[in-house]
């Protein structure tokens, strides 16, 4: 009887090299906690370096190193101070990754019984009597974190959102609808064999079903999508752009939401770009080419009160000015799990008394009748509402309602109230993001 054929274009699985994924994981993890590298900086440099490994291999290499970075503060715990890499990565692969405690050493090459401070752990867990310690240890939060959250929006809903941050992230484009449908868009995704969802709430946004690299794929290369979360993209829609405005987009970065912005305004007006990272314009330059944007401009700004005098040919002139802040990123925790753990408890008020710097300038861009559209991608109480109340009080802004913008029913499903939107992970299936907007009086 002869061999069974491979259908064409179904390569047989080969499996995985287990002793080669464990020493990139753990080459990985040590640059990432003995070393200070972002964890996606340190997983691509040594991915690039490892061209031996399958593809298969690499998506392990991943998803194992997340998980550790992603629960470490509850395996931390269950461990007691501050465990050795091996350790560590022991302990996830036997707690979250379903090996046996004997087999977990041995693949990290620890003596037996190394981690039988795992037995009995979930009651160990339970048993804490204060719930914001008891919440950091069940869904591995620094206990800061825990405590504000729980304060902010109370104990049920922060277990929620932590919950949430522990989920790996949607892959969502947003269809370039300068040269494409997102229908259209659709249907050549799944012709390149990566099928797709529409979003429910962005008109313009597709999840991906697979784990495939996106920027490889041809309509990529063709210009027709960008990555962009949906929140991400229900931030741009929020701004109202139109053909024939003035935009600013004050804190651009790499163009995500310019690039955005232009498509909604059919390539017809101008939109400013500016960013005190010239090398981020660079990129948004080299991404506007790629989408067909040609009403894109960008201007690297000088940090602090030096941009005031740069900006000053513009002041009284922007029909739109999106300030997309920077903030403490306390909404992305699941895209950048590695994040919590470098956070301090201060950050949240550090990156507010920012924001209200940049209000206050780039407020001043706002021709008679202009928008203000602040944005952030935190979660915090200090970045979101309380800038947007400072936003308020200065003279001339009012309160914009979003239902004018996203329209009746994407507000309501979204929860807009009047002037402002909260988008959260357990909620919406997006990252979390904050939107106030006002108009300047006429």
């Amino acid at each position: 009887m002869g061999r069974k054929a491979t259908p064409r274009g179904s390569p047989a699985r080969r499996p995985l090299r287990q002793d080669l994924v464990d020493s990139a994981v753990l080459e990985v993890l040590g640059m990432v906690r003995e070393q200070g590298w972002l964890a996606d900086r340190a997983l691509e440099g040594v991915l690039r370096r490892e061209r031996r490994l399958y593809s298969t291999e690499r998506r392990a290499v991943a998803e194992s190193l997340y998980g550790v970075v992603r629960w470490q503060g509850q395996l931390e715990w269950i461990l007691g101070g501050r465990p050795g890499l091996g350790e560590l990565y022991a302990a996830w692969l036997s707690r979250r990754g379903g090996l046996p405690a004997d087999e977990a050493e041995r693949r990290a090459g620890l003596a037996r019984g190394a981690l039988r401070s795992l037995a009995g752990a979930d009651a160990r867990i339970a048993a804490l009597q204060d719930p914001a310690n008891r919440l950091a240890a069940e869904e591995s939060l620094p206990p800061w974190l825990a405590r504000r959250l729980a304060a902010e929006i109370g104990l049920d809903e922060a277990r929620a959102l932590a919950r949430a941050f522990n989920e790996r992230a949607p892959l969502t484009v947003r269809a370039n609808l300068l040269k494409t449908t997102r229908a259209a868009l659709v249907d050549r995704l799944a012709a390149e064999g990566s099928p797709g969802r529409q979003t429910t709430l962005s008109p313009w946004g597709i999840v991906l079903e697979g784990h495939e690299n996106a920027f490889a794929l041809p309509s990529f290369r063709d210009g027709l999508f960008e990555v962009q979360d949906e929140g991400s993209q229900l931030v741009a829609l929020a701004c109202g752009a139109r053909p024939g405005m003035k935009v600013v987009d004050a804190c651009a970065g790499a163009g995500g939401k310019s690039l955005a912005l232009a498509a909604e305004m059919h390539n017809r007006g101008e939109i400013l770009a500016l960013d005190v990272d010239g090398k981020r314009l660079e990129e948004a330059r080299r991404r506007a080419r790629r989408d067909g944007v040609d009403n894109l401009r960008t201007r690297p700004l000088p940090a602090g009160a030096e941009a005031d005098e740069a900006l000053r040919d513009v002041e009284g002139r922007a029909d739109l000015v999106l300030v997309d802040a920077p903030c403490s990123g306390l909404g992305t925790l699941r895209r950048k799990p590695d994040a919590r753990w470098r956070l301090e408890p201060a950050d949240p008020e550090r990156f507010a008394a920012v924001q209200r710097e940049l209000v206050l300038r780039f407020s001043r861009l706002l021709a008679s009748g202009g928008r203000l559209v602040y944005a952030t991608c935190s979660v915090a109480r200090a970045e979101n509402e309380e800038v947007a109340a400072y936003a308020a009080s200065l003279p001339g802004l009012a309160p914009f309602p979003l239902e004018r913008t996203l329209g009746a029913e994407v507000a309501r499903q979204a929860g807009a109230e009047g002037h402002l939107l909260r988008l959260w992970p357990q909620r919406h299936g997006t990252d979390g993001f904050f939107v106030a907007a006002f108009e300047r009086a006429r």
